[in-house]
């Protein structure tokens, strides 16, 4: 039995409505409630510049994995990390103003309360010359080396192709699971 998310969270229930996000959206996706870190530390700078934040231990996980693909020839730069809950209702806010169906965005964005990204063990990934957050990173080396050596690092991938909750295949997404 799934307990409504209104029953969980009345204030992200409201979020939701407002964005346009089915009522049932937790019973049809099948995903869970993640929790926003409270702390979480610098790994890098992106291009915005935007700051990649991860949880400690997630972080020296993401150190020690960024530094073994590098003695393999392998560039890993994050393009994303912790996000909050606000950051990912602004994130779909922004491509609704840009008259993207929600339907649509929540094919590659989870709903507010959803994400991986809240827990601040989930980082976005692309390499030197590549588009970011395009499936092409399938075809790269980079990619390669993540499916073969990143579960060494407490490292998965998130969302493979024909996933489960709708959310389509992101080579660029990974989780630490402790």
């Amino acid at each position: 039995m799934t307990i409504p998310l209104l029953a969980l969270d009345p204030a992200l229930a409201s979020l939701h409505a407002e964005l346009g996000i089915s009522a049932d959206y937790t019973a049809t996706r099948g995903l869970d409630l993640q929790p926003e870190a409270a702390q979480n530390e610098l790994v890098a700078i992106a291009t915005e510049p935007t700051e990649i934040r991860l949880i400690a231990p997630a972080a020296d996980a993401w150190r020690a994995m960024r530094a073994a693909a590098a003695r393999d020839g392998i560039t890993l730069l994050p393009i994303s990390g912790f996000r909050s809950v606000a950051y990912q209702a602004d994130l779909i806010r922004r491509k609704l103003a840009r008259g993207q169906a929600i339907d649509e965005i929540l094919r590659v964005n989870t709903a507010p309360g959803f994400s991986q990204h809240h827990t601040g063990r989930a980082v976005d990934l692309t390499t030197p010359g590549d588009a970011p957050l395009t499936a092409a990173f399938a075809e790269t080396s980079a990619y390669a080396w993540l499916t073969w050596r990143a579960a060494q690092y407490g490292f998965g991938l998130s969302y493979p192709s024909r996933h489960w909750s709708g959310i389509t295949f992101e080579p660029w997404h990974w989780y630490w699971q402790d």
